[in-house]
C-alpha cells in the first residue's frame, strides 16, 4: 500500500493492508466496533442488507413528494445553513446539491490515513441505509461499490469543526462519488476520481434533492476514529500489563500487592482485570520467587509506578469501556439534518452535534497520557542503578564506555511530554461559523486526530519499556523469568532486538518493538502461556 508522501501524516499501523477480512452487512443491525475495524483497517467487503433497500425507497418517495411542494422544505427546496430561508427553483436543485459538495470539500493540510477514510465511507453508508436520509438507492449502491473497489477519496487534515458533523471530510468523500477530486486507488496510487470510478465500472453520481446534505451531515469521521482507537486500546491495555509485569519482575518487585482479596477491597472493574493479568503474567517466576523470603528482601513496599500499575491501568480500562458504550450508541444512530422520521415527517434537528463523541475522545486522550506516563517511570527506574536493585547503570554493558538505553528513556520522556499536551481537551473549545448560525461546535474531529497521535505515542512508550524490561530480565541471569514474560522476551529477541551487549544502533530496535506492540504479537506471546487478558 502506498502511503501519502506528507511527512506530517500519522504512520499506518503495521497490520494495515488491502487484504479482505470477510464481509460486513450494512443496514441489518447497528455496526459494531469490530465491523468498523474490519472494513477500515483490514479491507473487508461490505454488503447492503435487503431490508435496507425497502426503507431507502420509502423515505425517497416522501422527499420527492415534498420536492414538488410550493412550500419550502429545508435541504430539499432551500439553501443551507444561514441560507436556509432561500427557496430554490426545481431546475436549479441539481446545481445546488453539486455546489454544496464542491464548496464544502474545503479540507486542507496532509492527507488523513486510508483507514480513517474507509471508516468515513462505511459510517456514512450505514446512516444512508437506515432509510432516514431520503437518498435514492443509487447513492447507497455507489458508496458500497466504492468501498469494495478500494477507492479511498483524499481527505485533508483540517476542515471539520465537528458540527454540523464532519462536513468537510464527508464532502471530500461525496465529491469523489461525483467523479471529481482525487482518490487513492486500491494500490494506493493517487489518481483522479473519475479515472478510478471508470476503472471500477462505477457511474459518477448526479445528486437530486436532499442528497447533498444527506452525504455530509454526520459524526462519521470522529466516530470512525473512536472505533479504531478502541480497537487499538484493547491491544495496548493488554500490552501495558505485559510490560508492567516485565518491569516489576526485572526490578525485583513483588506480586503480593496484586492479590485478588486486596483488589476486592476496592471493587473497580478495570483494576481487578489488570491485577488478574499481572498475577497470571508473574506466575511461576523464579525471579519473583527468589526474593519472597523477608530475610532475603527487606524492602517493605515497591514504588508507586510498580505497585499501583493495576490502579492506573484499570482506570484506563474503565475509561475505554465508557467510551465503548458511547460509541455503541452512536453506531446505532441515524444522523442527518433534516431527517426523515419513521412516521413520514422531515424534521430539522441537532443530532449532528459531536459533543458525546468529542467528550470521550478527550477522556481517552487523558487515559493514554497517564498510561504512557507510568510506563516511562517504570522504564526510568530500570535504568537508575540507585533504584533498580542491582542492575547496571542504564543497563550498559561496560559502564563508562557504553551508554546502554540512556537515550531510549529520553525518547519515552519526550513522547510522554507531548501526550500531556495532547491530553488538553479539544471539546472545551468552540468557534462560531456560518454567519453565527452554527455558533457552538464540538471540535470532535480535532479530538479524534490528537487521540490517534496519542495512541501512536503510547505504543512507542510501551515498546521502550518492553526493550528495557527484556534487557533487564536477561541481566538477572542465572535467575529465569516466568513462562509468560520469558515468552515475550523470546519473541522480542526472535524479531532481532538485541539483548545485553556493547552499544548498538538503538532506533531500529525501538521501531521493531513498536511494530510488535501494535501488531498484537506482544500480547499474544504473553497470554498464550497464561490466562487470556481480562
Amino acid at each position: 500500500m502506498t502511503t501519502p508522501p506528507d511527512a506530517t501524516a500519522l504512520p499506518l499501523r503495521p497490520h494495515d493492508g488491502p487484504a479482505e477480512a470477510g464481509s460486513v452487512v450494512v443496514g441489518e443491525r447497528p455496526l459494531q466496533v469490530s465491523d468498523v475495524f474490519a472494513v477500515a483497517r483490514h479491507g473487508a467487503r461490505v454488503e447492503l442488507a435487503p431490508a435496507a433497500a425497502a426503507r431507502i425507497r420509502d423515505a425517497r418517495r416522501l422527499v420527492e413528494r415534498l420536492a414538488g411542494d410550493p412550500e419550502p422544505h429545508y435541504g430539499i427546496s432551500t439553501g443551507f445553513g444561514a441560507l436556509a430561508t432561500t427557496f430554490i427553483a426545481p431546475e436549479r436543485r441539481r446545481q445546488l446539491q453539486a455546489g454544496l459538495i464542491r464548496s464544502h470539500a474545503a479540507g486542507t493540510g496532509a492527507e488523513v490515513e486510508r483507514e480513517v477514510v474507509r471508516a468515513l465511507q462505511l459510517l456514512r453508508l450505514q446512516t444512508l441505509a437506515t432509510g432516514h436520509t431520503g437518498v435514492r438507492e443509487v447513492v447507497v449502491d455507489t458508496y458500497v461499490a466504492m468501498l469494495n473497489a478500494g477507492i479511498a477519496p483524499v481527505v485533508r487534515e483540517y476542515g471539520s469543526l465537528g458540527c454540523s458533523g464532519d462536513l468537510a471530510p464527508l464532502s471530500h468523500i461525496a465529491l469523489a462519488a461525483l467523479g471529481e477530486g482525487e482518490v487513492r486507488d486500491a494500490a494506493g496510487a493517487l489518481v483522479p476520481a473519475s479515472d478510478a470510478l471508470d476503472a471500477a465500472g462505477i457511474a459518477p453520481l448526479v445528486l437530486e434533492e436532499k442528497e447533498g446534505l444527506a452525504l455530509i451531515n454526520g459524526t462519521d469521521g470522529m466516530l470512525g476514529m473512536l472505533a479504531l482507537a478502541l480497537a487499538d486500546l484493547d491491544n495496548l491495555l493488554a500490552v501495558a500489563d505485559v510490560t508492567a509485569a516485565i518491569s516489576i519482575e526485572s526490578q525485583l518487585g513483588t506480586d503480593a500487592v496484586f492479590a485478588a482479596d486486596l483488589m476486592a477491597l476496592r471493587p473497580q472493574h478495570g483494576q481487578a482485570a489488570s491485577a488478574a493479568n499481572l498475577r497470571a503474567l508473574l506466575a511461576d517466576s523464579p525471579i519473583v520467587a527468589s526474593h519472597r523470603d523477608p530475610a532475603v528482601c527487606t524492602r517493605v513496599q515497591d514504588a508507586y509506578s510498580l505497585r499501583c500499575s493495576p490502579q492506573v491501568h484499570g482506570a484506563a480500562r474503565d475509561t475505554v469501556e465508557h467510551a465503548r458504550a458511547i460509541a455503541a450508541r452512536e453506531l446505532a444512530s441515524a444522523i442527518d439534518n433534516p431527517v426523515v422520521t419513521s412516521d413520514g415527517r422531515v424534521e430539522s434537528n441537532g443530532n449532528f452535534h459531536g459533543a458525546p463523541v468529542a467528550y470521550v475522545l478527550d477522556f481517552l486522550a487523558i487515559a493514554v497520557a497517564d498510561l504512557a506516563s507510568i510506563a516511562e517511570r517504570r522504564t526510568d527506574r530500570a535504568l537508575d542503578r540507585t533504584r533498580s536493585h542491582g542492575l547496571p547503570p542504564f543497563l550498559a554493558d561496560e559502564v563508562g564506555v557504553d551508554s546502554g538505553l540512556m537515550i531510549a528513556q529520553y525518547a519515552a520522556a519526550g513522547i510522554v511530554s507531548e501526550l500531556k499536551r495532547l491530553a488538553v481537551p479539544a471539546s472545551v473549545d468552540s468557534i462560531p461559523s456560518s454567519a453565527m448560525q452554527e455558533d457552538h461546535v464540538s471540535m470532535g474531529w480535532s479530538a479524534a486526530r490528537k487521540l490517534r497521535r496519542g495512541i501512536d505515542g503510547l505504543a512507542r512508550v510501551l515498546a521502550i519499556e518492553l526493550v528495557t524490561g527484556c534487557r533487564a530480565l536477561d541481566l538477572r541471569a542465572p535467575l529465569r523469568p516466568g513462562p509468560a514474560t520469558a515468552a515475550v522476551r523470546d519473541r522480542v529477541r526472535a524479531a532481532g532486538v538485541a539483548g545485553p551487549g556493547p552499544d548498538r544502533f538503538v532506533s531500529p530496535d525501538l521501531e521493531t518493538a513498536t511494530a510488535l506492540v501494535l501488531s498484537g504479537e506482544v500480547a499474544a506471546a504473553a497470554f498464550a502461556t497464561s490466562a487470556h487478558p481480562a
